[in-house]
């Protein structure tokens, strides 16, 4: 008997101190997305794969789809001590976990902060579109898909651009129309760029080597840069692993997009119309009268929560998103209150823990999203765009996967 099993790959980074001093390392865990959510959740279904403090996540992720590969390839033998027989494991890839800027290093992209700022999609535009009305509009609805073939025929581009005359110029504007950024050749287009800029200065007699020279002569550094490999060894494993596509396969991270973005802004600027009236006193009065029983919430303590407004974490956005309309609801403006109302349905349908009717669902969220936007547009600091973004592409990936529950950090 032969069993395909679904490999979902966590690459994030840690520190390898006790102590608050951080001391970075990139770490990779995985599990086995074939197992029952309330199993994958336990601690001992979540596998150690690999940790460095020296080797890049793409350096790690280009060992263990080696070792996926391989494993997939000649198939791993174990016992089903449920049928008594020896049985034939096939792992692949299934999807990729992180927060956003892994992800994004995981697709070779640079990024929120770059114009094209979805690795999902080609959404976006320079400043100046996305300041115009039909730019802005455009934020929020999806761009054509990227697919890991673009992305590699991109990251090539770039490189060969490296030894080209105006070189910085000529990648950074590619960089900026694509959004397309590889860590891998990071270095290594660098090294080359500062070499050009180096061969191509008027030496002290005025002379200089042709164009031709010069471009043969940064060609061979190129060639012993990689060594002992090819440009093939050094491209994003990522894009070319069998059966993921990296750019559909890195669900929203829904911890930081959502409890650690959405709602933490929101609370902050509500914190704040609600201190400018000299409210915050009664809010924390009302907190305390409370009754959270059944709210499945962890501990509840308002005066933690209203001293400590500005240093919260998890736990504490999840139960105010629950709880805030409850308690504002003569304390600030209605839209305020009408934005509170929808983020705490939305947060109840991302953390959905299993969905009976996909087209429904997502049907609802989509709705959601929509009232999100409409309620909280007169106020566009609480909801940026990037973010909101970010919510909206959570409709596709959940189309395409399991409940974001099952794969948040």
């Amino acid at each position: 008997m032969c069993y395909a099993v679904p490999v979902i790959m966590f690459i994030d980074d840690v520190s390898g101190n006790v102590s608050k001093q951080w001391n970075k390392h990139h770490v990779v865990y995985a599990s086995n997305a074939n197992l029952p959510r309330e199993m994958i959740e336990k601690e001992f279904s979540v596998k150690f794969v690999s940790l460095s403090p020296h080797a890049s996540p793409i350096e790690l992720a280009k060992a263990v789809c080696d070792s996926i590969n391989s494993a997939a390839q000649n198939g791993v033998e174990a016992w089903d001590c449920k049928y008594d027989e020896e049985v034939l494991l096939l792992p692949y890839g299934f999807l990729l976990g992180g927060d956003n800027p892994m992800q994004a290093e995981e697709c070779s992209h640079k990024g929120l902060g770059c114009n094209f700022f979805c690795q999902t999609c080609k959404v976006g535009g320079t400043k100046a579109h996305k300041a115009s009305e039909e730019g802005f509009l455009e934020l929020f609805s999806e761009g054509p898909l990227r697919t890991p073939h673009e992305t590699e025929a991109e990251i090539r581009r770039q490189l060969s651009m490296s030894v080209l005359p105006g070189a910085q110029s000529k990648v950074d504007s590619a960089r900026q129309a694509t959004g397309v950024w590889d860590s891998g050749f990071h270095s290594i287009i660098h090294t080359l760029i500062e070499m050009g800029k180096q061969l191509r200065k008027a030496r002290p007699d005025n002379s200089q080597a042709s164009e031709d020279a010069m471009r043969k002569q940064l060609e061979t550094e190129l060639d012993r840069l990689l060594q002992p490999h090819s440009v093939d060894d050094w491209i994003n494993p990522l894009l070319g692993l069998a059966g993921v596509n990296i750019h559909m396969d890195t669900p929203t991270e829904i911890l930081h997009t959502v409890l650690l973005g959405v709602v933490k802004y929101f609370w902050g600027q509500t914190v704040h119309v609600i201190k400018k009236a000299k409210s915050l006193a009664l809010l924390e009065a009302r907190m305390e009268s409370l009754a959270v029983h059944g709210l499945n919430l962890p501990a509840f303590v308002p005066a933690y929560i209203c001293h400590y407004r500005g240093g919260l974490n998890r736990k504490h956005f999840k139960s105010l998103a629950q709880v805030m309309p409850f308690l504002i609801h003569d304390l600030v403006p209605q839209d305020v209150l009408d934005g509170w109302n929808v983020i705490g349905e939305l947060v109840v349908l991302l953390w959905h823990t299993s969905i009976e009717d996909q087209e429904v669902y997502l049907a609802f969220f989509i709705f959601l999203y929509g009232v999100a936007l409409s309620h909280c547009c007169c106020r566009p600091i609480y909801l940026g765009p990037f973010k909101t973004f970010s919510i909206l592409l959570q409709n596709v990936h959940q189309a395409f996967s399991s409940p974001s529950q099952n794969f948040t950090s």
